[in-house]
Formats: C-alpha cells, structure tokens, sequence
C-alpha cells in the first residue's frame, strides 16, 4: 500500500487525472462489452432501444451498419486515449508527445470497434432462408407488441442474437419480457408469435 502510494504521489497532477479517467472509462467498456456479449439492450449502452436500434433488415449493406460516433466507439477512444496518456507519461515521454501517442490510440480503438460492430451487424443480417430458420423458436419481446400493432422481439436465429419486427396472434397485446413462440415469417423482416404460456 505504501508503495502504491508512494507511486502515485510521484505522478504529475496531469498523470494521475488520466489514470483516474482511464479507471471510469475502462469500467464503462467492460461493462458494454460484456452487456454485448450477453445480449443486453438491442443498441448502444446507454440509449433508449427503441430510439437507437437500427433492425437488422434496414442495416444491411448500408451506411448506418457502420457507426463511427456510437457510443460504444466514442468510450472506446476515450478509454485508449487516458490509458495511453497515462501510461506514456508515466513512461517519461513529453506531455505533448504522449498526448499525441494517446489520441492515435484512441482513433485506432474507435475504428477497430467501429468496425467490428459493423462487421456483427452485418453477420446477423436476415437472409429468406435465415429467417425461415426461426420459424418454431422461442423468442423474448424485447418492444410491447401492442394489440393489432407491431413490436420487437429478440431470439437466436443461425447462432447469432438477432432482432425482428412481430405481430402476436389474433391481435393480443404482448408485454416486453414475455416469452413467445414464432408462428410464421410474415415479412422480410418480421415475424407472428403467440405466447408460450
């Protein structure tokens, strides 16, 4: 513990304001990759679903798959950028130099997840056969289906974690969280489903 502090004593002010910066956005972005790794939230941490999610029909082969300014690439960047600082000025490299360093750091963190968000989305796109393939599954509501009306749901079509527009059966209301059954593709990108229970 001393020597922990001793340590952190040593650092200039600007050095440790980065570590500590680094510290909140590093927790941040674990804690998007493992909500993405999960499945929790269809879109960016952070923001209403229902205002970010792009469907996974309108996403593909356009120019919203790829999403430099998200908020998962925007957490990255920072979180590269104050550990790189960080660490190059704590390594002795001049202040305006590490600043440098850490900002290509950052740029390269915001494109390569950029990139590989883009890359995702693009594997989870809904082909005819794909989504035929989901026909029978269990699938969770992730937007209320309202009665007559659409909503989302959210089920694991061809291995991936996929979103798709749903109406229920006989025009019942559905619940987010509810678990339903799929009926039938009723659309390119949309699907009819009863509850399981």
């Amino acid at each position: 513990m001393e020597t922990m502090t001793a340590w952190w004593s040593a650092l200039q002010p600007l050095n440790q304001w980065f570590y500590v910066a680094a510290a909140i956005f590093g927790v941040f972005f674990l804690w998007q990759l493992v909500a993405a790794i999960v499945g929790i939230g269809g879109g960016d941490a952070g923001i209403d679903p229902a205002a970010d999610h792009i469907s996974v029909h309108d996403a593909v082969d356009t120019v919203a798959t790829f999403q430099l300014l998200s908020v998962r690439s925007i957490v990255a960047f920072f979180t590269l950028f104050f550990w790189g600082g960080a660490f190059y000025m704590n390594a002795g490299v001049p202040t305006l130099r590490a600043l440098v360093y850490a900002l290509l750091w950052g740029i390269a963190a915001m494109v390569f997840v950029s990139l590989a968000f883009h890359f995702l989305r693009r594997m989870s796109s809904s082909g005819n056969l794909q989504i035929a393939s989901c026909v029978g599954q269990t699938a969770t509501v992730y937007l209320d289906i309202p009665a007559g009306g659409d909503g989302e749901v959210r089920l694991q079509c061809s291995g991936v974690m996929t979103h798709f527009k749903a109406r229920a059966a006989h025009g019942v209301a559905v619940k987010a969280g509810t678990s339903v059954r799929v009926l039938k593709v009723t659309g390119p990108n949309s699907l009819e489903v009863e509850p399981t229970a």
